[in-house]
């Protein structure tokens, strides 16, 4: 008997992973959502939108995520590798997520500003799993990552250099955004820049951990 691993059975058990991250993901932006200190770098921009929009906030995450994938084609055009369209199924799966665990968490009342941060660095340690789980499908990337592996295909400057330049961006975007539409920050705020900096962190003390069991 072969102990070899069934190609078909490895693929549908990455994409099982990806969808199990993609689903701890939307939870823990949510619950970072409603600590109201606001959400991660990637999700900053939708969800400041939000407030002026009639759209739910996973109807933007999946538009802002599919403009994502439009900019990665920009950048590489015929080097766009074909199963990266399934990126778009993955941000339709992740926006649909994001509108169901906000309806779980509908209950979740905060009254105090310390149940705002409790809240709000639970999502983080939430988040940093799901990105784990991610990574380790090794199946679709999010839209967010794409970019900084299309810029880093064709500058070759390091993706984490990249990937802290776009993070940066959306939450410069997203604070720029606020002011305009309401003068003030509104959807953005000090939990997005906790996050920047601790989710990062997490996945790093999470992967530690596995690294040993594994």
């Amino acid at each position: 008997m072969s102990d070899s691993i069934n190609p078909d059975k490895s693929v549908i058990k990455n994409y099982a992973i990806l969808i199990v991250g993609l689903f701890i993901m939307s939870f823990g932006v949510s619950l970072s959502v409603k600590s109201n200190l606001g959400t991660t770098p990637i999700s900053c921009i939708p969800n400041v939108i939000s407030f002026a929009s009639t759209l739910s906030l996973g109807m933007i995450t999946i538009i802002f995520n599919a403009l994502l994938i439009l900019i990665q084609i920009l950048i590489l055009r015929k080097n766009f590798p074909r199963v990266q369209y399934l990126q778009l199924l993955v941000t339709v799966i992740f926006g649909y997520f994001i509108d169901l665990t906000l309806w779980i968490l509908n209950g979740l009342v905060l009254t105090t500003y310390i149940d705002q941060w409790i809240v709000c660095i639970i999502s983080c340690f939430v988040i940093a799993f799901g990105v784990l789980l991610e990574v380790k499908s090794n199946a679709i990337v999010l839209p967010g990552e794409g970019v900084s592996l299309a810029i880093r295909h064709v500058t070759n400057i390091e993706f984490g250099k990249l990937k802290t330049l776009f993070d940066t961006s959306n939450v410069v975007i997203g604070a720029a955004l606020s002011l305009i539409l309401f003068g003030t920050f509104k959807g953005v705020g000090l939990g997005t820049i906790f996050a920047a900096i601790a989710v990062g962190y997490i996945v790093r003390f999470y992967k530690g951990i596995l690294d040993k069991f594994i």
